[in-house]
């Protein structure tokens, strides 16, 4: 299994504060909101991950994860994205790290409450996506269920009511998304859209759909972001973090503070 991270995109909604950062650099609580969905990816027992990023914030991202889990045997590459052509547009760009294996896709901007290791570790192949029962589903894509709970139809961002569980940004695919992805066309937003992906299997009838009972964060306004970091305190889950990833940020802020005394003698 490997590891995408999605963790471009310009996040025009979050001005001021990304005109000079990346938004998943930005803190949620006591770490970056990065670690957030590295955490989900290696407390699965990923070691490959490939992380997307803006060009303009690509040294940030290497300076920071360029080599923090390499005593780990945990490997992450960096590809640059230009500009932001969908979601699906990031399985093409992966084709030759997904290689014949299976990927689980995370936005750099989604934070879970729940563990879905065993989700990952336990997928075969098609394709498996969640859901979350949402006040406002319109602002993601979403899925129907028929009376047996079995997904029927999946809309990204539907102008009419459809359904009221929204599709979060963890997705795993087997090694034929690629293949898929590249043969997607764009949306009237002139996107490749991850939801032609989920129609795609779920017309082949190899989509499988689990709803997730824990809180889900899209970190993506001031309210959201704020709410993140009170939300990772109160339900302490930045107590859930593998010790591998603890263990990394301790070590490299102790690197920082050597170097900053370095500099100061």
């Amino acid at each position: 299994m490997k590891g995408i991270i999605l963790s471009g995109g310009t996040a025009t909604r979050l001005f001021p504060l990304t005109a000079t950062t990346s938004k998943q650099l930005l803190p949620v609580y006591d770490r970056q909101m990065i670690f957030y969905p590295l955490n989900t990816l290696i407390k699965a027992g990923i070691k490959d991950i490939l992380m997307i990023v803006a060009p303009e914030h690509s040294g940030q991202y290497l300076n920071l994860l360029g080599s923090i889990f390499e005593k780990y045997d945990i490997r992450i590459d960096f590809k640059v994205q230009k500009s932001p052509k969908g979601l699906a547009e990031a399985f093409v760009l992966g084709e030759e790290f997904i290689d014949n294996g299976n990927v689980t896709m995370i936005l750099g901007d989604n934070i879970f409450e729940d563990d879905f290791s065993e989700d990952i570790k336990n997928f075969k192949s098609g394709a498996k996506i969640f859901a979350k029962k949402v006040a406002d589903p319109e602002r993601s894509g979403v899925v129907k269920f028929d009376e047996n709970n079995k997904a029927i139809q999946i809309v990204e961002k539907p102008k009419e009511w459809i359904s009221d569980y929204a599709i979060p940004g963890l997705y795993i695919y087997d090694n034929q998304v690629s293949s898929v992805a590249k043969k997607v066309e764009p949306s009237e937003r002139g996107e490749k859209e991850i939801t032609s992906l989920h129609n795609y299997y779920l017309e082949k009838e190899e989509l499988e759909v689990s709803i997730v009972d824990g809180v889900w964060l899209d970190a993506g306004t001031f309210d959201s972001l704020l709410e993140a970091g009170n939300v990772v305190k109160e339900k302490e889950i930045y107590k859930k973090f593998d010790p591998v990833i603890n263990q990394a940020i301790l070590e490299f802020n102790e690197e920082l503070k050597v170097m900053a005394k370095k500099r100061l003698i």
